[in-house]
């Protein structure tokens, strides 16, 4: 069993919370994308309003356990000063910041200093664990994104707490990738795109089975048509990989599961933003040209899947979306998913390339649910056990 903050009454407790501020910040300290720091302030809020204290700890990109100011969360202080009273401290552990947070009124959010400043954090310490937990009265896990990771502030800390408890955040995202997929209302659809089938192959043989229609786009295409005897030019294919995708043809075919595999691409050829392409059907690629991206037909066919389905899953790009010339398939099967949300359908995108695709062109309020966790969702989706979740738990 898992408690929920919204069984919390945080009146007068110091309340530790990993949330995930690891938000891009340009070299004038200008945050450029403030999305996951927005999903985190419902669990603020709700400490504050109760009359609690928030104690925030976060990593921040890389610094390789060792202080850094191009790590520092000094510029997430700021930014969430506009709103909150917040009091920025310059480490994460310590009797000087155990102090600080002793004297800090209730209300108040008290931002530490960036975990990843010590290579114990992603080592999981347990002394670096126990420095944390002395810290806060109770514990609170909402960063979906680091909860694959078995670190100190997301696995090792929880021990030491009695009461612990996730945000909402993770709550939300546990709803939407685990009850609202694991008993999908019907027609179910999952699309899945990306690069290569290596990174993908556990998501989609946990599909099989309880999906009724699986696409597949992205680069990872070609394996599966190249497993199939068809010619592909010289598009990506993962000749190690071929087994296994007629593997997975055939376990579809002897599932309730139907895996639709494109019928066109836009070619070019070489890999670049080439405006020089030609749609050639996936039976007659030319040899010297290589697909990437969906073509016209499949973005049709693949929108009509999606428009008579009650429960559509995405998670990876159709195309090299980075690419202006090949963004019309990952961008069609977005504006799709938004108008089959608009009719009712429950749509969930998951893995930071598509979650980066709908909000380039504007969509992510016109999903049902986005999720947070690139890793972490892609984990939670193959069915596997995520530390940051498990050390939850209550016993």
């Amino acid at each position: 069993m898992i408690k929920s903050i919204s069984e919390l009454n945080a009146k007068n407790l110091r309340c530790l919370v990993r949330v995930d501020f690891n938000v891009p910040i340009n070299s004038a300290g200008i945050i450029t994308d403030d999305t996951r720091i927005i999903q985190s302030l419902p669990t603020i809020k709700k400490i504050i309003e109760d009359k609690g204290i928030a104690i925030l700890m976060s990593h921040l990109g890389r610094p390789a356990g060792e202080k850094n100011v191009k790590y520092s969360l000094k510029p997430v202080a700021d930014y969430l000063s506009k709103t909150f009273k917040v009091k920025f401290l310059d480490d994460c552990i310590g009797d000087n910041i155990k102090r600080e947070i002793e004297t800090t009124e209730v209300g108040t959010i008290v931002l530490l200093e960036n975990l990843r400043f010590y290579k114990e954090e992603e080592e999981n310490d347990e002394e670096f664990s126990k420095k944390l937990s002395k810290l806060g009265d109770i514990y609170i896990n909402d960063a979906f994104g680091t909860a694959h990771r078995a670190h100190s502030s997301t696995a090792g800390v929880a021990k030491y707490f009695k009461n612990r408890y996730m945000g909402y955040l993770i709550e939300k995202e546990l709803n939407f990738l685990g009850d609202k997929v694991n008993n999908a209302e019907k027609p179910f659809t999952s699309i899945i795109g990306g690069a290569k089938i290596s990174g993908k192959i556990d998501v989609i043989d946990s599909m099989i089975g309880g999906c009724d229609y699986i696409l597949i786009g992205g680069g990872m295409m070609f394996t599966f048509l190249a497993a199939q005897g068809y010619e592909v030019g010289k598009s990506l294919v993962e000749k190690d990989k071929l087994n296994l995708a007629k593997e997975l043809l055939e376990k579809a075919d002897e599932s309730p599961s139907k895996i639709v595999l494109p019928i066109d691409t836009k070619a070019t050829l070489e890999y670049s933003d080439n405006p020089d392409f030609i749609i050639y059907p996936m039976n007659d690629i030319h040899k010297d040209y290589m697909g990437l991206d969906i073509g016209p037909k499949t973005i049709h066919l693949f929108k009509n899947f999606i428009k008579h389905s009650k429960t559509i899953l995405w998670n990876g790009p159709m195309g090299v979306f980075e690419f202006s010339n090949y963004t019309d398939g990952t961008n069609e099967l977005a504006k799709a998913l938004a108008e089959a949300t608009k009719n009712g359908a429950t749509t969930i995108v998951g893995g930071g390339d598509s979650v980066s695709a709908i909000s380039n062109i504007g969509l992510q309020d016109s999903i049902t649910h986005i999720s947070t966790g690139g890793g972490a969702s892609l984990e939670f989706l193959e069915g596997k056990e995520l530390p940051g979740i498990k050390a939850l738990e209550i016993n």
